[in-house]
């Protein structure tokens, strides 16, 4: 396996000549000529697919053809009713998956409205505002807090410039940036100001190579192939069922035609001509489930699709972690505390071994706090409206904790410090200082210098004015907090008489406050999450770009490993040097790149597994793809994330997640239990016209009766099967093997019993009223119809629910009709029925019984079994 790491400073399209001069910037003109040239600056842009590609796709579908090819022989034989009924099951499902596929796609571009359009760029000497499409190599960008970059592009000037660049690297800590250096499409200013110029746009920038990596198109789900495997087998199946019956009615000397028709009949009731209309009503009412949870579908399938995933890769940084800094421990040499709260909220306590602190235990960590507090250019934004953890950093996320730990303490306010120990110079943090430092104003004319930074550039004897053994403790502190994964701060200050001099100059002689150690906390829900899935039978893995410590401590606080050596964490310059690493051996996988990401998911698909991915940024757009199922977070996901994806959560809760791998089993089971109903009474059907004339009974049902049996118990009866709840063990369960197929698992033996009750009630109902000299074939219709849907009754998982009684309402509907088959005499004559009376009545409802009681059993029988 080779590495294809994208960097951002790699494969840089160069800079075209052209006048860009300092201070000028391109002229409009030349823009201009270069977006015609390079073109706009867009990767990926989603285009609208065609309404009759979308109609084809559904056409497609091997059932769908099937029934085409009915519909087709129907015609040709004159029997337009049930043609035209197995054209509205056709018309109605793909109106459905249409309609639904065209819904999600609105709803996801609703969603990328959320992205920020627009940069700021220097022409004809002067800033305009410019959509970030019409940006053009050469551009001289002007980047400020919040922006987010359009273009790669080299600095030419930066000032404390901060970057967040986790959604291309998947790394949660901004990175600061200097002059010359160089910054990435797509990636936001966090803190300060800089100048760049436009290296690359769309698609040859960062951003654009790794959607590049998208591959054109989505495999079938596990549910389509099943079911394109099955549609295969009913074809071959109704044309032997054709020729079979045709022939041996001809042997038997009756006539062609009447032949002809009743075994096209057959061949229709062969075929559960509603199972596309159940799926897709299934499927649909799960994605509106999923939708009123947060869930979006973007393909109806991929409802189904979830209910076999088995493993769920997962990334950390605002999926299993708040997506937020958080002070969640300090000490210092008086002693240490914990930290509660979540969030950029100010509010939370100060606790030591679960208890509250004395004054006296909180005034050494105030002071910590304090001067944090002073050393630092953030502020916290509260909410305009909305619930209390909607608080917002301004600035450097790290030092807006610091702001939020500092409030949780009760220090003074920033606006109240700031008045009483006005700032008058500092040193600002950069990547080979790796400190900060700002002097301060005290009333009574003195100076306070605060200083806070990486502890191997603050717990040195050149900054601090510590004992030898002071500073072996601190850093043995340091290092074990830094191996639970949190990133560690050092802080310290010192009184000094006033002076002119730079704050640089006042980086010695100082006290050690003590360490701020800061993190992505968990979700308080990740932990019940995971364990969830576990439970489900689903094996979750994480893949991040951050840092292996963060990435295994993160594992362990929320259970996804044990907190063991035998827990390895696998980063990606070690999986690029190792190219036989069984990747499916390995939970968590750390500082990955986009291809790397890839490569794991195609791992486990290449083992048999079903593959769910979560992400949000742009480097897990190809993972996404590549997944049986992409999952995107809708809210702070990339447009790329969201068109790669399958699912986008509008709430950003991996919880969501399993509440749709839920829905999705739900699905395929409510799929498989109309499979055995559907089919079980096709092939009774089809028993009662082989045996019927052993027993006495020469043509047991008319091709009428046929089609109007088939249309009651495939109609609405079938149709609300697809609507059942979800049984209360589904989520006990492991998930479905992939290849399994779709009439496995048991399948096969109770469609089989079903119908050979089905057949012997049935039977013995017409061969005793043959024996009464009653209407025995309307008794026998009556007596097949009504032990099909006391079997409908007897599948439900839970029998006397009121969650769905749309199909209890259905199967009194079929029963109604059924009789107004015997009665009413237009259909009297158009399926040669006639009234069977009381003990026909009687027969046939005891039939219905004894069908009903038949799946009650073998249901609870296959129960115990599994």
């Amino acid at each position: 396996m080779t590495s294809r790491a994208v960097d951002a400073t790699a494969v840089r399209a160069p800079v075209p000549p052209g006048p860009t001069q300092a201070g000028a910037g391109l002229t409009q003109t030349e823009a201009e000529r270069r977006l015609v040239r390079y073109g706009r600056n867009e990767v990926s842009p989603p285009r609208p697919t065609p309404l009759y590609r979308r109609v084809l796709a559904q056409l497609r579908d091997p059932l769908i053809m099937v029934l085409l090819g009915a519909a087709l022989l129907t015609i040709l034989i004159g029997d337009y009713p049930d043609a035209v009924v197995i054209g509205l099951v056709i018309v109605v499902n793909t109106t459905v998956g249409v309609t639904q596929e065209v819904r999600a796609d609105r709803a996801v571009a609703a969603l990328s409205a959320l992205s920020a359009p627009h940069a700021r760029v220097l022409r004809d000497g002067a800033a305009h505002e410019v959509p970030a499409a019409l940006v053009v190599p050469g551009d001289t960008l002007l980047l400020g807090e919040g922006d987010i970059v359009a273009a790669d592009a080299d600095l030419t000037e930066a000032s404390a410039l901060l970057m967040d660049e986790s959604m291309l690297t998947g790394e949660s800590e901004p990175v600061d940036k200097a002059p010359d250096g160089t910054v990435s499409a797509g990636t936001v200013v966090v803190r300060g100001r800089g100048t760049a110029t436009a290296t690359a746009t769309g698609a040859a920038s960062a951003l654009g190579r790794i959607a590049s990596l998208l591959d054109g198109g989505h495999e079938p789900t596990p549910l389509q192939k099943r079911l394109a495997s099955l549609g295969r087998v009913l074809a071959a199946a109704t044309i032997a069922l054709c020729v079979l019956f045709f022939a041996l009615g001809l042997l038997r000397g009756l006539a062609p035609g009447t032949m002809a028709v009743t075994a096209i009949s057959l061949a229709v009731a062969a075929v559960p001509e509603s199972l596309p209309a159940v799926v897709t009503l299934a499927l649909a009412l799960g994605a509106r489930r999923m939708a009123a949870r947060g869930a979006l579908v973007r393909r109806l399938p991929a409802v189904e699709t979830l209910g076999s995933v088995s493993v769920l890769a997962t990334d950390k940084t605002g999926t299993l972690t708040e997506g937020r800094m958080v002070v969640q421990h300090l000490w210092t040499p008086a002693g240490a505390a914990d930290v509660s709260g979540t969030g950029y909220e100010p509010h939370g306590e100060l606790t030591r071994a679960g208890r509250s602190l004395t004054p006296r235990e909180l005034r050494p960590l105030r002071e910590l706090l304090t001067t944090a507090a002073l050393c630092n250019d953030a502020s916290l934004k509260p909410p305009a409206a909305g619930p209390p953890d909607a608080w917002t950093a301004v600035g450097d996320p790290m030092e807006a904790a610091l702001l939020a730990a500092a409030a949780k303490a009760d220090c003074p306010g920033p606006a109240e410090l700031h008045r009483a120990c006005p700032r008058i110079a500092e040193a600002p943090f950069d990547s080979l200082r790796k400190r900060m430092t700002t002097l301060h104003h005290l009333p009574d004319g003195n100076v306070l210098v605060c200083l806070k930074g990486a502890p191997e550039a603050v717990l040195t004897p050149t900054v601090l004015a510590e004992p030898p053994e002071a500073l072996e403790r601190a850093r043995r502190q340091a290092a074990a907090l830094a191996a639970r994964g949190f990133r560690v701060l050092a802080v310290a200050g010192a009184e000094r008489l006033w002076q002119p001099l730079p704050a640089a100059d006042a980086e010695h002689g100082l006290r050690l406050l003590g360490l701020i150690a800061i993190s992505d906390p968990p979700k308080a829900a990740a932990a019940t999450t995971l364990a969830a899935c576990r439970a489900a039978g689903i094996t979750p893995v994480l893949i991040t770009g951050d840092h292996p410590a963060t990435a295994h401590a993160i594992a362990v606080r929320t259970g996804l490993v044990g907190d063991g050596p035998a827990e390895q964490v696998l980063t990606g310059p070690e999986l690029a040097a190792s190219r036989d690493a069984d990747l499916t051996a390995v939970r968590v996988f750390a500082r990955t790149d986009p291809q790397q990401k890839l490569d794991i998911v195609r791992a486990w698909r290449a083992g048999g597994a079903v593959t769910a991915m979560t992400g949000d940024g742009v480097n897990d757009g190809p993972a996404l793809r590549q997944a049986d199922i992409g999952v995107a977070m809708g809210a702070r996901g990339t447009e790329v994330a969201r068109q790669a994806a399958d699912l986008v959560l509008t709430d950003d809760e991996l919880s969501t997640v399993v509440a749709a791998v839920e829905e999705g089993r739900r699905v395929y089971d409510n799929i498989r239990r109309f499979l055995v109903y559907a089919m079980a009474g096709g092939a009774a059907e089809i028993l009662v016209m082989l045996i019927g004339p052993l027993l006495g009974l020469p043509l047991p049902l008319r091709a009428g009766q046929i089609l109007w049996i088939n249309l009651l118990t495939h109609g609405l009866t079938g149709v609300a099967m697809g609507a059942e709840p979800v049984s209360p063990q589904a989520m006990h369960r492991p998930p479905r093997p992939a290849g399994q197929h779709i009439l496995a698992a048991g399948v096969w033996q109770r469609l089989l019993v079903l119908a050979s009750a089905v057949t012997a009630v049935s039977l013995l109902a017409g061969t005793a009223a043959h024996a009464m000299d009653l209407p025995w074939q309307s008794v026998l219709f009556l007596a097949l119809l009504g032990s099909q849907l006391g079997v409908a009754l007897g599948l439900r998982a839970r029998l006397l629910t009121r969650a769905n009684l749309f199909l209890p309402a259905s199967v009194a509907g079929s029963a109604a009709l059924a009789m107004a088959a015997l009665h009413v005499p237009v259909l009297q004559s158009l399926l040669e029925t006639e009234p069977v009376g009381w003990t026909g009545v009687w027969l046939a409802s005891a039939a219905a019984l004894a069908a009903f009681l038949a799946a009650r059993l073998l249901r609870g029988a296959f129960r115990r079994k599994a």
